[in-house]
C-alpha cells in the first residue's frame, strides 16, 4: 500500500479519537481565559512590555526586548511606564485577587483594604525594589530619575522628628524610605531618586504634579481645620537645587496645577473662603519661576469677566505652546439654597415645560455635569487681557494642539435643541472665534452636518451630511471650496439603510504641512488641498476596484498627550489597514502619499489585525492577530516584513473542543444577495445531525475573522461555549427596508435558517434563535410570524411600539422617538403619521400567534430600553398560556454589568437550550420557577 495513503487512513481514523479527547467549555472555565489589556514598545523600539490579564484574578506584565527574549515577568503590574533612556520600568503592583475578595466578604472598611505598591524595576540591572503601600504615583511626561508616590504613615514623634531632620515644612532627606511609627496616620508624599534610591519626604501633602522635564515637583499641603501651623499652601521643589519653596499661603482647595510646556510657569487654581461656605470663591494664580509667590492672576472682579461670573473651579487650566496665553474657564456663579428653610416642609417636585431646551429628564441625569460647566476663556499674557471667548449658550470648543494660533472653533445649537426629540440630528451655528479679540465669524448657520479646525487654524473643514459633501472654508477670506467637486464617488455612508441623513466616513488624517486634508470614502483615501487646487485618491481607487477598504493605520507612538491630531507625511510611507468585503480577510498595506498608486500589500490574511504601536522612528510596530480559531496574541516585525509571536496566551484552548467559523452566502426570498457566518464545533461530524441557534443583530459577518472568548456575556449568545458543546451557531447578516424592520428579519433570518436546514447535518427541528436589544426586538418579532423556531430568547426588546416611542431612555434622560422616526426602527414616520406600521412592527400585538418557548430577559434598571417593554411581553404570553419567562437581574443594566450576573445568565441560557434543543431535563427554574420566598436561597438550577 502507498505510504501516503497510509498515513492519511491512520490519521483519518486516530483524528476524531483526538478530538473526541477534548473537553466542551464548561462555565467553570471562563476565567482561564486571557487577554492583553494594554501592550507599548520603548521609544527606541527596544523594549515591548505589555499586560495579560485573565477574566477574573491576577493578571502579570512583562518586558521583553525586540528580540523577543523574556526580560521579566512582574505579577499584579498596571500603568506601567519606561523612563527616557530606557533604564527604569515603573509600575503599580496591584494587591493579591483572593486577598481584595476576602476583604469585600468579610465587609472591610475601605481603609483596611489591601493596598497597591510601587515597582521601580531598573531594565539594565534587573534588578527590582518595591515599595509600599502606596496610594498613587506619577512621574514627569519626559521622566529619567524621579518618581513620586504617596503614602499614609504614622505622623513621627518628637524624636524621630529630631532624628530624622524634618524640617518645618515636613520635608525629609533619607536614604530609605522611612516609616512612621508612632501617632495617627498621615498623607506623605515621597520623592524617590531612580538611580540612588534617595528619598524626600513631604508629610500632609494632597495632591502633586511634575514638570513635563522633570526640573520642578509642585504639591499643595493641608491640614485639619483646627491646624494653626501655617503649613497649609502650594508648594515648589527644585529638583536639581534641592530647595523648597513656599508659593501659596494659606487654608483651602488648590486645583488643576499646570505648568506651561517650557516649565517656566506654573497656574493653579485655589479656593481659600471658609470651608463652610456655600459657594466657592475660586481665583486663578500664575507663578513664574524665580518669583518670590504665586499671584492673583483672575478673580470674579477682574475686567473681561461678565457680571454675576466667576472663575470655574472646575474649569481646565492650559497654557498655549508658547506660555503667552493661558486658558481658563469660566461660569455664571450659581444660585443657592436658602438654609433657613427646613427640607421635610419644602415640596420636591420637577417642573416639565414644552419649551425647555432639554427634557426634564435629561436635565437630571446631566445635572451634576451642568453643575460644573464651564466656558471658556482666554488671558493674554503679553497684554494682561481677559476675553471670554464663548457664553453658555455653547456646545463644544475646538483648538489646534499648540493652541498658539489666533482661531478656535466653537458651535452652538441654542434654539434649535428641542428638534433633537424626533430628528436625531441637532442643527448648529459654527464660529471661528478670535483667542486674540474674541471676534465671532459665523461660518454656518442652521448646519447639518459637522466642522473641524485645521491644524493651523486657517481653515474649518466641513462635512454637509444633507448633501454628503465635504468643503473647506478660509476663517481669513471667507473663501469655500467643494472638496470632492466632479469626483462620482460618495463621501457618505452608501449602505446607510436608516430613515436619517447618512453620515461620513470621516478624515483620515491631516497634511503635516497643514496644506490639505485626507478623506475616507466607503473604500479608498482622497487627499484634498484646503485651497481646493488638488485632489487625488491616494490607493488609486484599488479600493473600490477591488472591494478592499483602506484606512490609514495610526498607530500609538508614545504621543506627547497634547498632540491629539494624526498627521501625514508626504515623504515617508504610510500603512493602511485593509478589509475585504467579499471574503472578510484583512491585511495590510503601504503607499505613498504624493503619488497616486495602487498600495501595495503587505499581508492580506484571514486574520484580524488590531492595537498598533510602534517606536519613535516608526521602524518596528506591535500588534495583536486573531481569528476566530487564533487567540488575540502580540506580534512583533519591523514595518511589517516579518512578523514574531510574542505571546501565546491562552494556551489551554488546545485541551477544549474549539470551532471554526465560515461564510455562508444564499439568496433570499425577494433574491437580495446574502451573508452570515456560520459557527460548527471543532470535532463536526457530517455524518451527525446537530441543533443550531441564529443570533443576529444588524450585520456580524465582518467579524468573521475575530476572536471570541468563552466568557459570560452582557447577555448575548456565548458562541464559543455553544459551539464548544456541539452546537451550530448561525449569525445572519441584516438589511433593512424602511417602515418594515420586522419583515426584513424575516427575509434574512428566516431564509438563512432555511438554508442551512437544507444539509443533512441541521436539525431543522431543533433550532432556535437569541438576540439582545434590537435583535431582542426581532426574536419577539419573529416567533409572532413563524412556528420555525424550537426556542426563542430574547433580552430587552421592544415589543410595543406604541408605547416605546414616547417613552424615555433613562440612561440619557432622552426620548425615543427620534429611533423610530430616524434611526434604527427605521420606521420613517410619526405615530400619527402612520400608526398602522408601528402596529405591524410591535410584536405585542400578535403575541396570540406565538408557539415558541421564550425566556425574556430584562433589567430594572435598564437604561437604553425601559424594563416595562419585557413585561408587557411577559404579561401578554402568562395571559395566553403560552410557555414564557422573565429574567430581571435586580438593579443591573440593558446589558449585564455585574459579573455574578453574567455567570448565573449563561448557566441559565445553556440549560434553556439544553432541554428544548437537546432534549435534556428542565431545570427547576424552567420547570416550576423560583418563589420570592426563595430568593437567594434556591438558584433553580437543579434539573433532577
Amino acid at each position: 500500500m502507498n505510504k501516503s495513503l497510509l498515513t492519511s487512513i491512520i490519521c483519518s481514523l486516530t483524528l476524531p479519537t483526538l478530538m473526541a479527547q477534548k473537553k466542551p467549555i464548561d462555565h467553570s472555565t471562563y476565567d482561564m481565559w486571557k487577554n492583553i489589556s494594554s501592550a507599548d514598545i520603548s521609544k527606541s523600539g527596544s523594549y515591548v512590555f505589555y499586560t495579560v490579564s485573565p477574566q477574573e484574578g491576577d493578571g502579570y506584565l512583562e518586558v521583553k526586548d525586540k528580540n523577543n527574549k523574556l526580560i521579566q515577568r512582574i505579577d499584579r503590574a498596571s500603568g506601567s511606564k519606561i523612563t527616557e533612556g530606557e533604564k527604569f520600568l515603573i509600575s503599580t503592583i496591584k494587591p493579591v485577587f483572593k486577598d481584595t475578595r476576602e476583604a469585600k466578604i468579610k465587609k472591610k472598611k475601605s481603609e483596611d483594604f489591601p493596598k497597591d505598591s510601587l515597582l521601580i524595576y531598573n531594565i539594565k540591572d534587573q534588578q527590582q525594589i518595591k515599595l509600599g503601600p502606596i496610594k498613587s504615583f506619577k512621574a514627569a511626561q519626559n521622566a529619567i530619575n524621579y518618581v513620586a508616590y504617596t503614602q499614609e504613615l504614622n505622623t513621627p514623634t518628637v524624636a524621630d522628628s529630631s532624628k530624622n531632620k524634618i524640617d518645618s515644612t515636613g520635608a525629609e532627606l533619607a536614604k530609605k524610605n522611612i516609616k512612621g511609627t508612632k501617632g495617627k496616620k498621615e498623607n506623605v508624599l515621597v520623592l524617590q531618586q531612580l538611580h540612588s534610591g534617595d528619598t524626600l519626604q513631604f508629610w500632609k501633602a494632597e495632591s502633586y504634579f511634575f514638570s513635563d522635564n522633570e526640573k520642578y515637583l509642585v504639591f499643595n499641603k493641608k491640614t485639619e481645620e483646627k491646624d494653626s501651623s501655617g503649613i497649609d499652601g502650594l508648594y515648589l521643589y527644585d529638583l536639581s537645587k534641592k530647595a523648597l519653596q513656599k508659593i501659596s499661603n494659606g487654608k483651602g482647595v488648590y486645583k488643576n496645577i499646570t505648568f506651561d510646556d517650557q516649565s517656566n510657569q506654573i497656574s493653579f487654581l485655589a479656593d481659600k473662603s471658609p470651608a463652610k461656605a456655600q459657594i466657592k470663591d475660586f481665583k486663578l494664580y500664575l507663578y513664574k519661576i524665580g518669583q518670590d509667590s504665586a499671584k492673583v492672576l483672575i478673580d470674579k472682579n477682574t475686567h473681561g469677566v461678565p457680571k454675576d461670573w466667576y472663575v470655574s473651579g472646575d474649569g481646565q487650566l492650559s497654557f498655549d505652546a508658547d506660555g503667552n496665553k493661558l486658558f481658563l474657564g469660566l461660569a455664571p456663579i450659581p444660585a443657592v439654597k436658602d438654609t433657613t428653610l427646613i427640607e421635610f416642609e419644602n415640596a420636591k417636585v420637577d417642573i416639565w415645560h414644552w419649551k425647555d431646551d432639554y427634557l426634564m429628564t435629561q436635565q437630571l441625569v446631566n445635572l451634576k455635569r451642568d453643575l460644573s460647566r464651564n466656558y471658556d476663556a482666554v488671558y493674554n499674557l503679553k497684554t494682561n487681557e481677559l476675553i471670554s471667548l464663548i457664553d453658555d449658550t455653547f456646545d463644544r470648543t475646538s483648538y489646534t494642539d499648540a493652541a498658539t494660533e489666533e482661531w478656535m472653533l466653537a458651535t452652538t445649537t441654542f434654539g434649535n435643541r428641542i428638534e433633537y426629540q424626533w430628528q436625531a440630528f441637532l442643527l448648529q451655528q459654527i464660529y471661528a472665534i478670535s483667542t486674540r479679540t474674541g471676534e465671532r465669524k459665523l461660518i454656518k448657520s442652521k448646519w447639518n452636518g459637522q466642522g473641524y479646525l485645521s491644524p493651523d487654524a486657517q481653515y474649518i473643514v466641513l462635512f454637509n451630511e444633507q448633501e454628503g459633501n465635504w468643503y473647506s472654508h478660509n476663517i481669513a477670506t471667507g473663501t469655500e471650496h467643494l472638496l470632492n467637486k466632479d469626483i462620482s464617488v460618495q463621501f457618505a455612508d452608501e449602505e446607510n439603510d436608516m430613515p436619517a441623513t447618512a453620515p461620513s466616513y470621516g478624515i483620515a488624517a491631516w497634511a503635516d504641512n497643514n496644506a490639505g486634508i485626507y478623506i475616507n470614502d466607503r473604500y479608498d483615501i482622497w487627499y484634498f488641498s484646503l485651497d481646493g487646487k488638488t485632489k487625488r485618491c491616494v490607493t488609486n481607487q484599488f479600493g473600490r476596484n477591488n472591494k478592499l477598504v483602506f484606512r490609514a493605520i495610526n498607530p500609538r507612538n508614545n504621543p506627547d498627550p497634547r498632540k491629539k491630531t494624526f498627521k501625514i507625511n508626504e515623504k515617508t510611507q504610510l500603512f493602511l489597514s485593509s478589509f475585504n468585503e467579499s471574503n472578510k480577510e484583512n491585511g495590510v498595506f503601504s503607499v505613498n502619499p504624493s503619488k497616486t498608486q495602487n498600495p501595495l500589500e503587505i499581508i492580506q490574511d484571514k486574520f484580524t489585525f488590531k492595537n498598533f504601536a510602534t517606536d519613535e522612528q516608526a521602524k518596528t510596530y506591535i500588534y495583536t492577530k486573531e481569528n476566530y480559531s487564533s487567540s488575540p496574541d502580540l506580534y512583533i516585525s519591523t514595518q511589517f516584513k516579518k512578523e514574531q509571536r510574542l505571546t501565546n496566551i491562552n494556551p489551554q484552548q488546545n485541551d477544549y473542543n474549539w470551532g471554526t467559523a465560515e461564510l455562508i452566502k444564499w439568496v433570499t426570498p425577494n433574491g437580495h444577495q446574502a451573508e452570515g457566518i456560520l459557527y460548527k464545533p471543532e470535532n463536526f461530524d457530517p455524518n451527525k445531525k446537530y441543533p443550531i441557534i441564529a443570533y443576529f443583530y444588524e450585520k456580524l459577518s465582518q467579524g468573521l475573522y475575530s476572536y471570541q472568548a468563552p466568557a459570560p456575556t452582557p447577555s448575548r449568545l456565548n458562541i464559543p461555549y455553544f459551539v464548544s458543546n456541539e452546537y451550530l451557531v448561525f449569525a445572519p447578516d441584516i438589511s433593512y427596508e424602511t417602515g418594515h424592520p420586522g419583515k426584513s428579519a424575516e427575509e434574512y433570518i428566516n431564509s438563512g435558517m432555511r438554508h442551512l436546514a437544507k444539509n443533512t447535518w441541521v436539525d431543522s427541528t431543533k433550532m432556535a434563535i437569541q438576540g439582545q436589544s434590537w435583535g431582542g426586538y426581532q426574536v419577539a418579532h419573529l416567533i409572532t410570524r413563524t412556528n420555525m423556531y424550537a426556542a426563542a430568547w430574547t433580552g430587552a426588546p421592544v415589543v410595543n411600539m406604541t408605547s416605546a416611542y414616547g417613552g424615555i431612555r433613562w440612561g440619557t434622560g432622552m426620548s425615543r422617538q427620534f429611533q423610530y422616526e430616524k434611526t434604527q426602527s427605521r420606521l420613517g414616520a410619526t405615530l400619527w403619521e402612520d400608526r398602522d406600521l408601528y402596529i405591524e412592527n410591535s410584536p405585542l400585538f400578535f403575541m396570540d400567534n406565538v408557539n415558541t418557548p421564550v425566556v425574556i430577559m430584562h433589567n430594572d434598571n435598564d437604561g437604553a430600553v425601559p424594563w416595562y417593554q419585557g413585561i408587557e411581553m411577559f404579561t401578554a404570553l402568562r395571559r395566553l398560556q403560552k410557555p414564557v419567562w422573565l429574567l430581571n437581574y435586580n438593579g443591573d443594566d440593558h446589558n449585564l454589568i455585574q459579573r455574578q450576573n453574567r455567570k448565573d445568565i449563561q448557566i441559565r441560557q445553556s440549560q434553556f437550550f439544553d432541554h428544548f434543543l437537546k432534549e435534556k431535563p428542565a431545570a427547576e427554574w424552567i420547570k416550576t420557577g423560583v418563589n420570592a420566598t426563595k430568593k437567594g436561597i434556591n438558584w433553580g438550577f437543579d434539573t433532577k
